[in-house]
């Protein structure tokens, strides 16, 4: 037997053990009825599914995510300096951090991140 057959059975066999793995887990799961039904921060999901939410929670989600999406932009600027220190870099970074900034101080005087209400 070569080589990529072996590997071919290989790449076969633990999709499959896996697969087998999570329908034997699911089944024995599926038989509980408190774990079936449904439990979403204490209220009843029988109910209106359109009940109206808060759109400060919804402002709060977006700028959560847009701050964590520019945390993954900023990580990399460390090592790019370390690696080659050249002016292009440290003016891209620091027109991003003015970006940033002036991002923030609008947010701020918009009362998006005032949570106290």
């Amino acid at each position: 037997m070569n080589q990529a057959t072996t590997m071919f059975i290989i790449c076969l066999l633990i999709p499959l053990a896996v697969l087998l793995a999570a329908s034997v887990l699911a089944a024995r799961s599926s038989e509980d009825r408190e774990k079936s039904t449904p439990f979403e921060c204490g209220f009843d999901p029988k109910n209106t599914a359109r009940i109206p939410f808060s759109m400060r929670f919804f402002l709060l989600a977006i700028i959560f995510i847009v701050f964590d999406i520019e945390i993954v932009l900023l990580m990399p600027v460390p090592t790019m300096l370390m690696t080659s220190y050249s002016s292009h870099i440290i003016l891209t970074y620091t027109l991003f951090i003015i970006v940033l900034i002036v991002g923030l101080i609008h947010e701020w005087n918009e009362g998006s991140l005032d949570w106290s209400m």
